[in-house]
Formats: structure tokens, sequence, C-alpha cells
């Protein structure tokens, strides 16, 4: 299976998809906060003050953490990435969970690629012929190390993929 290199240029030709989508209302920040299993997300992303970013024209793919991805953190983790002297700190984990791009889950259906983050760092991208979607740091990860896409939801600025882990660069 090829593995492909994903940034900017490269996603450019993917935003086509979202053509049907860009008439919708709602953008990647109304998806976490009306979610009832993002709350932690919604926190974060205030805290660091991203909200504004992400309401923003896009296209941004999302690779949004549930509230339990958070809660298996280490205890205390979230609640010292949330105080203002952490702020650098918060806003590098969270930008690692942003390709300023449209990543479909249809396009990534039997494709592996590297990913370029908003962080700077790439994450690896991995999608089975079956559907099922990963994210992880790299390629050699083991399933425990990567997060599982939970659902793709459209926006009118992109995508969020709802996933079950914590990204850390």
């Amino acid at each position: 299976m090829k593995i492909a290199r994903w940034g900017r240029a490269a996603l450019a030709a993917s935003v086509i998809a979202l053509g049907a989508s860009a008439a919708q209302a709602t953008d990647v920040v109304d998806i976490a906060v009306g979610s009832e299993n993002h709350k932690t997300l919604v926190a974060a992303l205030q805290a660091a003050g991203l909200v504004e970013t992400l309401q923003g024209r896009g296209p941004f793919t999302v690779f949004a953490p549930t509230d339990e991805a958070f809660a298996a953190l280490p205890a205390g983790t979230v609640e010292t990435l949330l105080k203002p002297e952490n702020k650098d700190q918060l806003v590098s984990i969270l930008t690692y969970h942003v390709v300023p791009a449209d990543v479909s889950a249809a396009s990534l259906v039997g494709q592996q690629v590297y990913a370029d983050t908003v962080q700077g760092q790439s994450v690896f991208v991995s999608g089975a012929a079956s559907g099922a979607i990963f994210v992880s740091n790299g390629p050699n990860n083991n399933v425990s190390e990567k997060a599982k896409v939970l659902a793709p939801i459209t926006t009118g600025n992109g995508v969020v993929h709802v996933i079950d882990k914590v990204l850390l660069p």
C-alpha cells in the first residue's frame, strides 16, 4: 500500500468534496459545542483561544477527542493543561489535532497518508478498505497507540473526525 504525504497543496483538490456541504451553517466549533461528548475539547479550545480561528473560513479537519479520551489521560493532565500558564502546551496539543485542509473520510478509504497539522508536525492517517480510520504519530504505532475515528462529520468549513484518544505530539 502506498504511503502519501498530504499537505496543504495536496489536499486542495479534496476541498471540492466540501462544496456540497459548504452551504451548511455549522462549522467545526459548532459541532463540538453541540456535542454532549466534547465538553472537555470545547473548554480546551476556549482556554487556548482557538475558537475564533476554527470558526474561520477553513477548510479544517479536526480530529476531535471525546470526553472519554481526555479522561483516559493521566490524572490531573487536563486540569494542568487548562491553567493559563500552560497555554502554549495546550495550543501545541490542540493544533496537533488540526489539519488545515479537508480530509474527508471517503478520501481515506484504503489510504495511508501523512497529514501536516497546524502545530507543524504530521499525523499518520490510515484508512482500511472496510472504512475504519486510525490516526497516530506514525505507521509503526501499535493499535493501542492509535486513535480510531468513531464518526466523520462534514461541516461548512471542513470536517470533524470524532476520535477515541488524545493525540500527543
